[in-house]
């Protein structure tokens, strides 16, 4: 079968990864029954953040079960709410969850930081980059960040939908090398096996086929809003932008420390790094929105593996801004490189010729060193 193999991946990619971006699901965070936190899960869950943590690695979690949790408080039925219903509960759903993973990660000494993203914070360059330069941020400072949709203000136009999709856009966002589902079934089948018995278990998936895209089926919870098909979705995002991609059972204590150690799970494995891919994607654009010329000495930095700083910069042409991507040009208008350019042509005007340090006075704010980070930079 395609996409099919006996073995798991060796080595894990989660003990691997240097960045990883877990998701939780409602059915765990919340009790069915009560609609309480369940605190005793979520204190493993927390142990297994601090251990990776204790690592070197980086982690984001994203969280469900604010409107799960906001719900009980506010005493709405069982069943679908309007969409008004859902977004009251998720406002005093959201305060809870948040004192939760502050009280228990604090514990551990670990700063922790809420953030609420909608569909557009990932579709809309501007508040794309403003997002990742948040994330990033918290990240260096050893925060650990816990993301949710913004379900107080999100309609059903600007929505993911669902947090499956959420936690591949973060991960594609951040460049993260690994994300893990916790979900509540313990990977990928080739059929629902809540209702069919013959159902095999997939334990790793080389290539999202339509046959693997076919094996989607709904959640077996009633708390959570993805089915498998989400899963899958979400799958084909981050395996695209280099991230690996897990689909494990959350219910068990210490659920991510059991995937680490070689649990039950399905991996999709992508073709590329995080880094490799982002420059595919550089590389691809069929017209850059402007050019840098550069002088000889910021060439051979180039073609080394450097940065683009300011003051190898001779000339600036066209329009654009943060984010776009641009050639980069030699005096003579050979094309060397393509990358996503760290300001706008107006300030990169300003600052073109001088040294890195002047920016803030050249601006009236603190930008990044390079007009071009070598991450975001790829050589033609």
């Amino acid at each position: 079968m395609p996409g099919k193999t006996p073995n798991t991946p060796t080595p894990n990619p989660l003990q691997r990864a240097r960045r990883v971006v877990i998701k939780v699901g409602s059915a765990l965070l919340v009790d069915a029954a009560s609609g309480r936190l369940n605190r005793a899960w979520l204190e493993t869950l927390v142990a297994d953040v601090v251990r990776l943590h204790r690592q070197g690695k980086e982690v984001v979690l994203v969280s469900s079960g604010a409107i799960a949790l906001g719900r009980r408080h506010l005493g709405l039925p069982k069943g679908p709410l309007r969409l008004e219903e859902s977004q009251a509960a998720a406002a005093v759903g959201q305060i809870r969850l948040a004192h939760a993973y502050k009280e228990l990660l604090e514990q551990w000494d670990l700063q922790v930081a809420q953030v609420l993203l909608t569909l557009e914070d990932s579709e809309q360059r501007q508040r794309y980059l403003n997002a990742r330069a948040t994330l990033s941020a918290l990240l260096a400072r050893g925060a650990v960040p816990v993301i949710n949709e913004n379900d107080t203000v999100a309609t059903a136009e600007i929505r993911y939908g669902d947090n499956d999709r959420l936690a591949a856009r973060v991960a594609q966002m951040i460049s993260a090398d690994c994300v893990i589902l916790l979900s509540d079934i313990d990977g990928l089948y080739t059929a629902d096996p809540h209702r069919d018995p013959n159902a095999e278990f997939i334990p790793l998936v080389r290539e999202i086929t339509p046959e693997i895209e076919a094996m989607g089926g709904e959640s077996a919870s009633d708390m959570g809003r993805g089915g498998m098909t989400t899963k899958i979705i979400a799958a084909r995002i981050a395996v695209a932008a280099g991230c690996h991609f897990c689909i494990a059972a959350g219910a068990p204590r210490h659920p991510v420390r059991r995937i680490e150690q070689g649990g039950r799970s399905t991996w999709f494995r992508p073709s590329a790094s995080p880094v490799a891919a982002r420059k595919q994607w550089i590389a691809g654009t069929l017209k850059p929105a402007g050019v840098l010329r550069v002088d000889d000495g910021a060439a051979r930095a180039l073609s080394a593996g450097k940065s683009l700083l300011p003051a190898g910069v001779t000339a600036v042409q066209g329009r654009f801004e943060r984010g776009d991507t641009v050639s980069v040009q030699s005096a003579d208008g050979r094309e060397l490189a393509r990358g996503i350019v760290a300001y706008s042509d107006s300030d990169a005007l300003r600052i073109i010729g001088r040294r890195s340090e002047e920016i803030p006075a050249l601006l009236g704010f603190a930008g990044r060193d390079e007009l071009i980070h070598r991450d975001d930079l790829v050589l033609s």
